[in-house]
């Protein structure tokens, strides 16, 4: 065998050898990237919660609300991410629980003290603005230790739910004023509605969680939701308030529809009641089980 025969079999096992290291580097710098991604995005979350704060501190409570709801888009890809890419993890589940109490937490509070002139109120606005907050953050953390009671259903309004209404209320006023109605604000109205939430989201009514709809299965559920998303786009002042109103007024008028008519709810499994049907009255409620860990709505 000549020299430069010998040269090209001994050759051919190297480069082999570094492909095959090439493709180990690319791969690691995916998954790298791919394990950053959901906390790029939470961190995406917290700097938009904050910016909300900065904003309706200084008095332009349209801008922070336009904040929370980019801070509810991150909120979603999150948690998405991580399941696409495999990275779940309990330091996940805590940075993005972290962020929400920010971003739908603090900054809601925040806009509704500076929007709704709680201010006038003294030391009572502040008070009620911080139950508010206080509410968000035990909820949030009820839900990363308990997987609540009944299944497609959450216990309690959702964090995200109780800031998005707060943030309807602020594009509803602009509608009501580029419409001649001007209305001042009602510090007393406000406080009252604020506490409302608090109460709602640390509450046991349970409230839609809707992951049982299959968008993509389903051809009337996505004809559903491209109607509602035209009738959003069409007039988003008014119609973000009155899905937003409907959705929190869901759970309480569902709460005493099935008190009236006996309706049941199914229980998770893991509730020890072998998935059988339970009243959601108070009476049931008793047997509250304590499921595996579930964070907030959009799940690490």
């Amino acid at each position: 065998m000549s020299l430069e025969a010998v040269r090209k079999s001994n050759e051919a096992p190297r480069r082999s050898r570094r492909r095959r290291h090439g493709r180990r580097r690319r791969a690691s710098r995916v998954g790298t990237f791919g394990s950053l991604l959901p906390s790029f995005l939470t961190t995406g979350n917290l700097a938009a919660g904050f910016f909300a704060i900065v904003k309706a501190s200084t008095g332009d409570p349209l801008t922070a609300s336009y904040a929370i709801f980019i801070a509810a888009i991150f909120d979603i890809l999150d948690g998405r991410a991580a399941r696409m890419t495999g990275s779940e993890s309990r330091f996940g589940a805590e940075y993005d629980s972290i962020a929400d109490t920010v971003s739908f937490g603090v900054a809601p509070a925040v806009i509704a003290f500076h929007s709704g002139g709680l201010g006038e109120l003294n030391w009572a606005g502040w008070v009620m603005a911080f139950v508010y907050t206080a509410c968000a953050s035990l909820r949030l953390a009820r839900f990363n230790v308990t997987a609540g009671r009944y299944l497609d259903r959450f216990d309690g309004l959702p964090t995200p739910a109780a800031a998005g209404m707060v943030v309807s209320t602020v594009w509803f006023g602009g509608f009501l004023a580029a419409n001649g109605l001007d209305l001042p604000p009602a510090p007393r109205l406000t406080a009252v509605a604020l506490v409302l939430l608090a109460v709602l989201m640390v509450s046991p009514i349970p409230y839609r969680s809707f992951k049982e709809v299959n968008v993509r299965g389903s051809y009337s559920a996505t004809v559903l939701m491209v109607i509602i998303t035209l009738i959003l786009i069409v007039e988003p002042g008014l119609n973000f308030f009155l899905i937003g109103l409907a959705y929190v007024l869901s759970g309480p008028i569902g709460w005493w529809w099935r008190r009236r008519t006996g309706g049941l709810l199914e229980t998770r499994p893991e509730a020890g009641t072998d998935s059988s049907k339970v009243d959601s009255s108070p009476a049931g409620s008793e047997k509250d089980g304590k499921g595996a860990g579930e964070s907030e709505e959009v799940e690490r």
